[in-house]
């Protein structure tokens, strides 16, 4: 049996026991995992220092965005009855995750990646709205959004609907469910006339993002030896993704949720780079 196959196997082995712990775990505690991990809501949702979250405030908002279409700062999002969210329902939660629409109907801004959550199977939606009704509530008002047109929400392609549970034995399969509602390619995929070109341009980077750390470039992470992370090793990936850490030594930037990617299960960062390696290299 070759080497290959071997690794595929072991991964498929280990994302099959990952699979059936997850459904062991309570709905509170996969929540918690998921928003404390692979989808770094507290990344943008916590007051930044610079660089890290103001000790004590972490969902009570957080990040600007200030673009051509939006001037937003990231909404408190612990359970706070007039700063945050505590008077929303379980349902109001689920609508502006699934839909990008808050209980007064107005839709959202699109730097909070609801085009890629459609994906998430309903255990997980469950529990990640258990999970935010369960953190200690902290006032904090940010600035009310101001949107300079009307708000334009885009679906990432595979995210239409949630996807089958049983795919999730498969690494490949469950890498790409983790890396979407990781939302890894709304920062590494070009914008063209304001909207990411996932068609022709997935994860070739080149976006700027300015913030407490100054201003980073997302890294090509498309399977290009040249550009991207074709020549990488799993493991100097895996040092990228949880300590920020590039092929070559050099410390990278934020807004890469690194402290929070270092937390998850090595199966599921194993499955997130085997999905990687099948994005199409791009230069």
């Amino acid at each position: 049996m070759g080497a290959a196959v071997i690794r595929l196997a072991a991964l498929t082995i280990s994302a099959t026991v990952m699979a059936s712990a997850a459904s062991a775990e309570t709905p509170l505690a996969r929540g918690s995992y998921l928003v404390n991990t692979i989808m770094t809501c507290a990344n943008c949702h916590s007051p930044k220092g610079p660089p890290a979250a103001v000790a004590g405030k972490d969902f009570s908002g957080g990040l600007r965005f200030d673009t051509p279409g939006f001037d937003v700062t990231a909404p408190n999002i612990t359970p706070d009855k007039e700063t945050g969210i505590g008077t929303w329902t379980a349902g109001d939660i689920r609508k502006l995750m699934l839909d990008g629409v808050r209980p007064n109907g107005v839709a959202i801004a699109n730097a909070m990646p609801t085009g890629f959550y459609g994906i998430l199977i309903p255990s997980d939606l469950d529990g990640i709205v258990a999970y935010l009704q369960s953190i200690t509530p902290v006032g904090n008002k940010v600035p009310e959004p101001i949107y300079k047109h009307e708000v334009k929400r885009q679906i990432f392609p595979g995210a239409e609907k949630p996807v089958d549970p049983a795919d999730l034995s498969d690494p490949v399969k469950r890498g790409h469910y983790l890396a979407t509602i990781g939302h890894c390619m709304e920062c590494h995929t070009p914008l063209v006339k304001g909207a990411a070109d996932f068609q022709n341009s997935l994860g070739k980077g080149g976006r700027e993002f300015p913030g407490p750390w100054g201003v980073s470039t997302s890294r090509n992470i498309t399977s290009s030896k040249a550009n991207g992370l074709g020549a990488w090793t799993d493991a100097e990936i895996k040092r990228a993704i949880t300590e920020g850490v590039d092929k070559d030594g050099n410390k990278l930037k934020g807004p890469m949720g690194f402290g929070y990617y270092a937390h998850m299960t090595d199966a599921d960062l194993d499955a997130v780079i085997a999905w990687l390696r099948t994005v199409p290299a791009l230069d």
